[in-house]
């Protein structure tokens, strides 16, 4: 075969890959349980487990129990239930998408979280009481490592078994749950905001890891999708080099975001060129520059801080000239800033030396299976600290005053994070999986 026919036949298999996705579908209205199936609905039984045949189902060895109630209402007079967390499929292709969950019980009160992908928090401590059935909405955005024009992005080993990168979406719920229906419609009118970043920001699969990340979105209605694009280990050459800047730059509308937070593995290079005033400034104005030029907005995010407390009992800046080299580039490119790194100091502070591991993984030996050994991480969150961090990128977007506050959640929580959440408090669902392995990164 000639060097023009190699080329030929790529690109006529890129337009068939192109065509499959588009001809695939992207709507769906699921009725759950035994009972008559509402209209336009498809039925989804306790046997319906996920194929890639189907398309939906069941996955990951979830078992659920069906009921029905009877009613003349069909879409909520049955349902599904665990007694345990339980996962439900459906085959997508790239994009943002509205979910609408009808939740309820018709003889029981209930309370429901639901997750997303890889543990992306959407909807938290839904409350129904006995007989009332309650819909609500939230986007999800989907992705894959497929870059236009035969690209793809560079991913790390253990991403390929993470879930925000299959070829599905994957809800979660939680053993409380009462689930009777879930209508997916693909939404291309949302306002998209891309995260670029390490481990303090990337979706965390396994418990009991979490991030700022997969927190947000909990805080927004329909019209912005939050699109996770940052793994554990990166800086921002290596987040570019992966092609992970192409990958956002590539499907980036006018209007989207891109927040950008780097700072924890930079701080590691040691080259000639390295260092926060030389490579970390030069890529971090690329990124924004990028960003301008396909009509998105940069947002500086400064890195969070480590639990690194001094002598005196308060937090130490471990992270050298980066968070003060991120202010600077902000102020001189004129983007919006949103000062993680003093709020998490306050945080932290606040929360007292002792007292703030609660918030990163500090966990006694056999807090989960096969962890033989005691977990004491001073730089990866917990869900808890996670969700905290969550609430500064969220009062930081308040202070900024960008386009998006106005899709904050009508029940959004008062912070301040000199006043931290009692983590006794504080409600998390964990999820099955756990892993004793700490993220890449430092």
């Amino acid at each position: 075969m000639s060097i023009q026919q190699f080329l030929k036949s790529f690109v006529v298999l890129g337009l068939l890959t192109n065509l499959s996705q588009a001809q695939q579908k992207t709507n769906y209205k699921f009725d759950f349980g035994p009972g008559k199936v509402a209209q336009g609905y498809t039925q989804v039984l306790p046997t319906d487990t996920y194929s890639k045949e189907k398309g939906w189902g069941f996955d990951f060895d979830s078992k659920v129990n069906a009921e029905d109630n009877g009613g003349k209402n069909y879409l909520t007079s049955d349902l599904v239930k665990s007694d345990k967390p339980f996962y439900f499929s459906v085959s997508l292709p790239e994009g943002n998408y509205k979910v609408t969950v009808t939740l309820g019980d018709p003889k029981n009160a209930a309370l429901t979280t639901v997750k997303a992908e890889s543990r992306r928090l959407m909807l938290e401590n839904i409350k129904t009481t006995a007989g009332q059935s309650l819909s609500k909405t939230f986007v999800v955005n989907i992705k894959d490592k497929n870059i236009i024009g035969g690209q793809v992005v560079g991913l790390k080993p253990r991403e390929l078994t993470k879930l925000d990168w299959d070829d599905k979406l994957t809800l979660e719920f939680d053993q409380q749950t009462a689930l009777q229906a879930i209508e997916i419609t693909k939404a291309e009118d949302q306002v998209t905001v891309f995260l670029a970043g390490n481990s303090t920001v990337v979706n965390q699969d396994d418990e009991p890891w979490a991030s700022w990340g997969q927190m947000i979105p909990r805080f927004f209605k329909p019209g912005v999708a939050i699109a996770n694009h940052a793994e554990s280990g990166l800086t921002l050459g290596s987040f570019a080099g992966s092609k992970r800047l192409t990958k956002i730059l590539s499907i980036m509308k006018p209007g989207d975001y891109l927040f950008v937070e780097f700072g924890h593995n930079d701080q590691k290079e040691k080259g000639p060129d390295d260092g926060a005033y030389k490579s970390y400034t030069e890529r971090l104005k690329n990124f924004i520059r990028e960003t301008r030029k396909k009509g998105g907005i940069p947002v500086v995010v400064t890195s969070t801080s480590r639990r690194s407390f001094g002598p005196d009992g308060k937090i130490v800046n471990s992270l050298g000239d980066f968070p003060e080299a991120a202010r600077k580039v902000a102020a001189e490119e004129k983007v919006a800033l949103i000062d993680l790194n003093a709020m998490t100091t306050t945080l932290f502070n606040a929360l007292g030396e002792e007292p703030s591991k609660k918030a990163f993984v500090h966990y006694p030996a056999n807090s989960y299976p096969g962890q033989d050994k005691a977990l004491a991480d001073n730089t990866h969150f917990n869900p808890y600290g996670a969700y905290e961090i969550a609430q500064c990128i969220i009062l930081g977007i308040k202070e900024q005053k960008l386009s998006i506050a106005k899709y904050l959640v009508n029940d959004l929580p008062k912070f301040d994070p000199a006043k931290p959440d009692d983590v006794n408090n504080w409600h998390w669902p964990e999820s099955p999986k756990s892993s004793v392995v700490k993220p890449d990164g430092n």
